[in-house]
């Protein structure tokens, strides 16, 4: 079993694949973490997933899957967290905006006991975005947190590293990626954050904008809040009898 499996969703992404898997491979090569690079092919319509088959040949850590349509991020993700069987789980962006060179530091913050690291840009958003997709996020970030109690200072960084248990609890429907930090807590799992680098889009066209940051994650948000007001939240005063194991 690997040390950490890394997940990565790529829709439209060809010429981001090779320069990422080398970008990673940068990173845990030196510090010999032992990792499976998995890459999740969102039916992308260009060369995406002739460019995951290549670097698989090229490298055995290098997993391809190839979903049959386009059926967005958080059903990308899922198939990636299923067929993951690292201690530890990543997952990264295919864009280059998440550097690799911030993967030890999840890894230290795992070390210290907390369940989900998540990454944020809050410092760093400037330098990798424009002023419009800055302002969209931290709208976004700050209903977000209002409407579902939390205090994430980044819910849109899908920059994230989970103890493989985390994986198991997941349950997630259409769009609920941006809300895994929120189902962990609600798992009983404990939740922090890291500061991370924001690098720009080299290649591609970016998939989000104000729409799909703020209105179309709406109805997301209220489900989650439904959620977390319907917890049962018991506790078991005392047992007696039975076969103790």
């Amino acid at each position: 079993m690997p040390t950490l499996s890394i997940v990565i969703p790529a829709y439209n992404e060809e010429e981001n694949v090779p320069l990422l898997h080398e970008a990673i491979r940068k990173v845990i090569d030196p510090q010999q973490i032992d990792a499976e690079i998995i890459f999740v092919n969102d039916g992308s319509k260009d060369r995406t997933w002739e460019m995951i088959q290549k670097q698989s040949a090229q490298d055995p850590r290098v997993v391809g899957i190839n979903l049959k349509k386009n059926c967005g991020e958080t059903a990308a993700c899922d198939a990636g967290l299923r067929a993951a069987r690292g201690t530890y789980v990543m997952t990264m962006d295919a864009d280059l905006q998440n550097d690799p060179q911030d993967i030890p530091a999840f890894l230290k913050a795992l070390d210290t006991g907390v369940d989900c690291v998540c990454g944020t840009r809050v410092a760093t958003r400037g330098k990798g975005d424009n002023f419009i997709r800055v302002a969209s996020s931290r709208i976004a970030n700050w209903v977000r947190n209002k409407l579902s109690d939390e205090e994430i200072s980044d819910a849109g960084c899908t920059y994230r590293a989970f103890k493989r248990e985390c994986v198991d609890k997941l349950k997630l429907y259409r769009g609920l990626h941006r809300f895994i930090p929120t189902l962990l807590k609600m798992e009983g799992f404990t939740v922090t954050e890291i500061p991370v680098t924001n690098n720009p889009r080299l290649h591609g066209e970016s998939k989000y904008g104000v729409w799909n940051r703020l209105f179309k994650s709406f109805r997301d948000l209220l489900a989650i809040r439904w959620m977390k007001s319907r917890l049962l939240g018991y506790e078991v005063a005392e047992r007696i009898g039975g076969t103790q194991t």
